[in-house]
């Protein structure tokens, strides 16, 4: 993956999305840290897809919940006084 300091990405954006564009993301560093990769919009997506089809559907976290066993039933209720 190639990288690029800030100033020289912003210099030839034009050479990092082409390359982006061309299936090589881009890293853009500042101060020396990585902070930001720029890939094509078809790879953003495809990417997107892949996450959303690995993430469980909300309907299993339901159905994955612990049920009920009827402990809570055996519990004594509290009882309150109510005095007017």
């Amino acid at each position: 993956m190639q990288s690029w300091q800030l100033q020289e990405a912003k210099n030839r954006l034009s050479a990092v999305v082409d390359a982006a564009i061309a299936g090589q993301p881009q890293q853009v560093t500042r101060r020396g840290e990585p902070v930001v990769v720029v890939i094509a919009t078809e790879d953003y997506e495809r990417l997107r897809r892949l996450e959303r089809s690995s993430l469980p559907a909300f309907s299993k976290f339901l159905l994955d919940m612990p049920q009920d066993d009827g402990e809570f039933d055996r519990l004594p209720l509290p009882t309150r006084r109510f005095d007017p």
